[in-house]
């Protein structure tokens, strides 16, 4: 998938709304991470298989994975949510509406994670928008959150991430007519809240997180805090979710974080 350069001009969120740990050892570690698991799945002798297994047991301290593991937000009103908020895996995805990789994870993957481990309770999928391609990914990006505040986000994803979609750009009728696909009921509100500051926030903010823990590429994952990049094959996710649901299981059973 590409790698993007971080735009000179990306908005910086105030500091007073970051993790303190986020910033410092944790985030010169956590990027590192990141930015090898990137460089690994793009690399052109990197094979799909070999970047994730790689990622996924290259620690260079649990402490990382356990502050990376808090950014998962739990919120029960998060738009761009689903699964239960007490599941014990949390799935954070970094991804752009024009990101053909993020298309195909949408497309094949997700809806099997959903319908294997969402709906039994043992994952929760975290989005955050990663816009990195241009204005049109920031444009999809703040429609996305529009869509969320009358709860059609995961429709319009859907719609936004069909076969071909992309190929027909972001204008703002295009964005309108997803979300009357999506079955959004207000779409006068729905165009004022895409154009609103509180998007341009909500947007601004997933993207420096992005950009703190060191994600260079869409999509990126983190899943209960441990990398991931790319539109890797069902396996890779069932292998890493049933690893995280199991550690967390000797966890609790343990009352100590498994070593």
């Amino acid at each position: 998938m590409p790698t993007p350069t971080r735009p000179p001009s990306s908005p910086k969120k105030p500091s007073s709304a970051r993790k303190p740990m986020l910033f410092g050892l944790v985030v010169v570690l956590a990027a590192g991470l990141l930015g090898f698991v990137s460089y690994r799945a793009t690399a052109p002798d990197a094979s799909a298989a070999d970047a994730p297994a790689e990622a996924t047991t290259a620690a260079p301290d649990s402490d990382v994975y356990r502050e990376l593991a808090d950014l998962a937000r739990r919120d029960a009103g998060d738009k761009l949510a689903q699964g239960r908020t007490d599941a014990p895996v949390v799935l954070i995805e970094y991804a752009d509406f024009k990101c053909g990789y993020c298309g195909k994870f949408a497309r094949d993957t997700e809806p099997e994670l959903i319908k294997k481990y969402v709906d039994d309770g043992t994952l929760r999928i975290e989005w955050r928008n990663f816009p990195i391609f241009g204005k049109e990914s920031e444009a999809a990006a703040r429609a996305s959150w529009a869509a969320g505040q009358q709860d059609r986000f995961w429709a319009f994803h859907e719609a936004a991430y069909a076969e071909d979609a992309k190929e027909q750009g972001f204008g703002k009728d295009r964005l309108r007519d997803l979300a009357r696909q999506a079955g959004v009921k207000d779409l006068d509100r729905f165009v004022e809240d895409t154009d609103s500051p509180a998007a341009a926030e909500a947007v601004s903010a997933d993207q420096e997180q992005a950009y703190g823990i060191g994600a260079t590429s869409t999509p990126s994952f983190l899943i209960n805090g441990r990398p991931l990049a790319g539109a890797q094959p069902m396996a890779v996710f069932t292998e890493a979710i049933e690893a995280a649901a199991a550690e967390e299981a000797n966890v609790g059973s343990a009352g100590d974080p498994a070593k």
